[in-house]
Parts: structure tokens; sequence; C-alpha cells
């Protein structure tokens, strides 16, 4: 990027900076000016940004972007209790997250005939993952039974990690690296997942541990205990891709396993919720300029349709097979099906993705379906996000104390904030 091209997103962003608490009082969202930011200052419109998914920028900010999430989001999540005390995340994960993915790769294959099964597997799983982000006014909401708000929140921060690996084998299968030879299979999958578990956990307790002994004997000050579990999730990323192994999956394994042993936590809440919403603007950005606006070429009928079906009948049909049993209300499982918002995960791995599209027979049309999917999820949940939580939430007032949705639910899953000590 150029010296005046930067200074151009850094004008957006400061804009964005100076009405941002006005905006959050409206329907508009962040991602919703970032993206039409990109849109408008892009390559394909008034050129005034000449950003393309080749270029190195691009890629760095998308994987160290997708780096920090992954770590932040699995680091604040207690595994061990979410196991013990939370069914409903449980269920969306372990049910509905494989049946969402087949739900997509189905419908990609009706939609879309002209792509292959590897292909339509690399759309569904770009747009399993969730992104509590953008629906924020529902899992904030005191008016959602706590419950529901959980399931929501601890759903979007695991989904992404769980959504690596498969997006791994489903562009190498896209690409025809194995053709059909097995032997380049078990290769393929021994490295990319061996290696990314193995040096996750190796870099997450590790770090985690000398990180808690260097803070207990008063070696390490609050500055630099806030940098230090960010430079272990790059760490991790970078040694696990060294070694041909998947660094993002590393760095997620990494987040659960510092996590586990560490009481820093907090220190990367922080991060994410701050500074991190400085890497997530330029991703909508770079989403909006470098990814959306070149893929509007490939828009049709079809590619509506099949984004529509992706935010509602692809996400809705496997949440209520997933929550069936748990005894919820039918209401309560529409709006736990209907607030799976697509968006950064979606966005980082449309990013990914798209700097191999040459090789792909596909590439076009399926960044062209993840973007439509994204748009639409980015108005369409932004808009409903408080609207709905309210009407649910007038609707779960008149519940019964001993309903499902009002069971006692502690805030087990999600990792509390401690105070922080004084560097």
């Amino acid at each position: 990027m150029e010296f005046t091209e930067i200074a151009i997103v850094a004008g957006l962003v400061a804009t964005y900076a100076l009405v941002a608490g006005r905006l959050d009082r409206s329907p508009i969202t962040a991602p919703m000016v970032f993206c039409l930011g990109g849109l408008v200052l892009g390559s394909d419109a008034t050129g005034l940004v000449e950003l393309h998914v080749d270029d190195a920028t691009v890629g760095l900010v998308a994987e160290i972007t997708l780096v920090l999430v992954l770590f932040s989001d699995a680091a604040r999540i207690d595994v061990r209790q979410l196991r013990t005390n939370s069914s409903l995340p449980l269920r969306l994960l372990a049910i509905g997250f494989p049946l969402t993915v087949a739900a997509g790769l189905g419908a990609a294959l009706l939609v879309f005939p002209a792509l292959s099964v590897w292909e339509a597997g690399l759309l569904a799983v770009i747009l399993t993952p969730t992104d509590a982000a953008l629906g924020q006014a529902v899992v904030s909401s005191p008016a959602v039974p706590n419950r529901i708000r959980q399931a929501l929140n601890v759903e979007s921060g695991l989904n992404d990690g769980l959504a690596v690996p498969l997006l791994a084998i489903m562009l190498a299968g896209a690409l025809g690296d194995g053709s059909g030879d097995s032997s380049f299979w078990a290769r393929f999958i021994g490295e990319q997942i061996g290696y990314g578990l193995s040096i996750g956990l190796l870099c997450g307790f590790g770090g985690g541990y000398l990180v808690r002994v260097a803070m207990d004997r008063g070696w390490m000050n609050h500055t630099y205990g806030q940098i230090a579990p960010l430079s272990i999730a790059v760490l991790a990323f970078a040694a696990a891709s060294a070694l041909d192994g998947n660094g993002f999956l590393a760095a997620f394994v990494a987040g659960i396993a510092f996590g586990t042993c560490s009481d820093m936590v907090e220190r990367v809440i922080e991060f994410a919720e701050e500074e991190g919403q400085l890497l997530a603007a330029l991703s909508f950005f770079l989403f909006g300029a470098v990814v959306a606006a070149p893929a509007f070429r490939e828009l049709d009928w079809r590619v509506a349709v099949y984004a529509a079906i992706s935010l509602t009948v692809v996400r809705v049909l496997p949440v209520g097979v997933a929550m069936a049993g748990s005894g919820l209300e039918r209401s309560s499982i529409a709006f736990v099906g209907w607030f799976g918002p697509r968006g950064l995960a979606s966005i980082i791995f449309a990013i990914e993705v798209a700097e191999h599209s040459g090789d792909l027979a596909g590439g076009e049309l399926v960044a062209s379906a993840v973007t439509c999917a994204v748009l639409l999820s980015i108005v369409a949940h932004g808009m409903t996000a408080a609207p709905l939580s309210t009407r649910y939430g007038r609707h779960a007032d008149s519940m019964s104390d001993d309903s499902p949705e009002m069971m006692d639910c502690p805030d087990l899953p999600l990792r509390k904030r401690t105070e922080s000590p004084q560097g």
C-alpha cells in the first residue's frame, strides 16, 4: 500500500471513531461502514485504494487477524466447564456444526451444479462459522435469557476453530493436490492436523506456564503481560506453518491450552475487545475492496438464492435437529437458528481462498456466493438484532421459571475477567 492509500484508510477509521458512540444507538454497524468503504474506495469503484487479493498487505492483515481471533476466542472459553455445564453449545457444535457443513455442501451442489464436490464443500465450510459480534445486541441484551445468550456466544467462539482443518482439506481437494492418492491425504492430514495440534499444545501450555511463573515472580509488567499471550499465538502459527502444519489450527489449540493453564486470559480479552477491533475493521474494509467488489461480476440469481438459503435453511434446520430433545420452545430454536451471522471468520477464510481463486475452476463463483451471503448477513442480522432481541425478550418474560430457557446457567463456559495486576 502507498502512503496515500494508508492515509485514506486511516481517515476512514478515524472518522468512524468520532461517531461510533452515536452509531451504537442506530441500526448502522461498523461492519456495514467498513465493507461499504471498501466497496466505494476499492479499485473496482473509485480506485482511491488500489488493493488486490495477491497484495502482501491483504494476506498479512487477514492472517494476523484470524490468528488473534482464533487464539483469543479459544482462550476465553473454559472448555472443561463447557463440557460439564452447558449442553446447548455442545449441541450446536457437535451436531449443528457438521450438519450445517453437510447442508451447505448439498445446497451448493443443487444451486451450482458446475461446482465440484470439493468446491461446494469449500463454500459450505467458509459460510459455516458464526460471528456473534454481528448480533452484539443479542449476546449482550439482558432481555434474552442468559442460557440462550451463552449458547450463541460460545458457539461463535469455537466453530471458527473447528472449521480450520476442514477448510484446509477442502481447499487441497479443490486444488487437486491429492488426485486420489491416499498416501498424499494421509501425509497431508498428518502434517496439517498433527503439527497443528502438537505445536499448538506446546506453545499454549509451555507459554502459559512461563507467563504465569514470570507474573508470579514479578518479572513481567502489565504492558508485556498483554503482549506475551498474543506473541504466543503468532509463535504457534508461524512454527506450525514452517513445518507445513496448519498454523491457524495451532493458534486455536494454543488458545485453549493457554487458557487452561494461565490466569491471564483477561489480557487476551482486553486486546480482542479494544486493539483487536482495528484489525477487524481493516478485515471488513479489505473484504469490501478486494473480495466483494470483484465478486459482483459473478452475481446472479443463483448466487442470491444460495446466500438466502445459507442464512436460513442451511442454518435453521441443523439447529432444529441439534436442539431436538432439549425442551426449548420453537420460538427459542427459531431465534437461535436465525442468529447465526456470517462475519469475520468467513471474510478471512474468503480472503485466504481468494489467493488461490485463479487455480480453482469455480473460484469466482465461490467468492461471489460468500460475498453475497456475508453482505446480506451484515445487513439482515445487524438490522434485526435489537428489535428481535426485544421481542423475544418479551416472550421470554412469559415463560415459567422452570422452562429450559430460564434454567440457572452460571457464566461458566465464558471465562470471567479478573482484576489485572498492576505492573
